[in-house]
């Protein structure tokens, strides 16, 4: 933790989706944000220089376990980040201890349960209720342009498409473990296309198996080149491997996230038949600074 004076808020290190400090995505937060402005809110998210800050205020209503969430990254307000919210849980349920926690956020309700498994916290959270949809050709061919790829590098069983479960994410699939290796784009072409289409990240996927995936995100709206593991983008992504009936309606999905930035991480993306929400669930484990 690092404690600040005056009206500065106390922040806290977590990294989300792995159960070593040095793995997975780094996250701040603030478990206490009354009383602070968006301005200091993006200036804490700036300085710490994490994709994403979480600053938590108590439920308005009084509910016990409830908060109102928001999160930053180093340049802008974003609606909705998983590994925060993994981190925020987790840094609750060691205060709090383990349970079910809600959380409010610019996407819609979240809940989120910590269990403590041999030891360790891991939290699942509930997205909001994710859609999929198409993916201009115009766009693609755009993005492919800014990605330094060609159409040959693209796998043609998961065709590009847009999905949400509290952010917008383009899903791009990769042929090769090869081509999503080599990752080097243009940052601010990326980033201007993401403006226009309001994403958040372009999901980056390669197909190991029928239920496990490698993943990448590239981030320059957020002011970072790469994220290292990304809840919601996760989530979004069981949506559309659903949609487009890539795996059963009852599946539980691996994806590994960072192990190309040396940050590796484990997510979890439950399905539920019958259910149009996506669980993800993974480790937090506190950074000590």
């Amino acid at each position: 933790m690092t404690t600040n004076t005056g009206t500065s808020p106390d922040v806290l290190r977590y990294t989300a989706f792995s159960t070593d400090p040095a793995g997975g995505n780094p996250a701040g937060v603030v478990l206490d944000a009354t009383g602070l402005d968006d301005a200091t809110m993006l200036a804490v998210a700036a300085e710490l220089g994490y994709s994403e800050t979480a600053f938590l205020t108590a439920d308005p209503a009084g509910a016990e376990r409830a908060h109102a969430v928001r999160y930053f990254s180093p340049k802008t307000e974003v609606p909705f980040c998983g590994h925060a919210t993994v981190a925020a849980a987790v840094a609750l349920a060691e205060r709090d201890g383990a349970g079910d926690f809600v959380f409010a956020t610019r996407a819609g309700t979240v809940p989120v349960t910590v269990s403590r498994e041999a030891g360790v916290l891991r939290a699942t959270l509930t997205n909001v209720a994710p859609y999929v949809e198409g993916a201009a050709g115009d766009d693609v061919t755009e993005a492919l342009a800014a990605l330094g790829w060609s159409a040959a590098d693209l796998d043609t069983a998961l065709p590009p498409r847009i999905a949400f479960a509290g952010a917008r994410h383009l899903v791009v699939a990769a042929a090769t473990r090869a081509r999503l290796a080599d990752l080097s784009y243009d940052f601010a072409r990326l980033e201007a296309l993401m403006r226009r289409l309001d994403l958040t990240t372009v999901q980056l996927v390669w197909r190991e198996s029928e239920s496990v995936f490698h993943v990448r995100n590239p981030f320059p709206v957020g002011g970072v080149v790469e994220d290292p593991a990304t809840g919601g983008a996760a989530a979004a992504f069981g949506a559309y491997a659903r949609e487009l009936g890539l795996v059963p309606a009852e599946s539980v999905l691996t994806l590994h996230q960072g192990a190309d930035m040396g940050r590796p991480g484990v997510l979890t993306v439950t399905l539920r038949d019958g259910d149009a929400r996506v669980r993800v669930g993974g480790a937090a484990v506190r950074v000590v600074v």
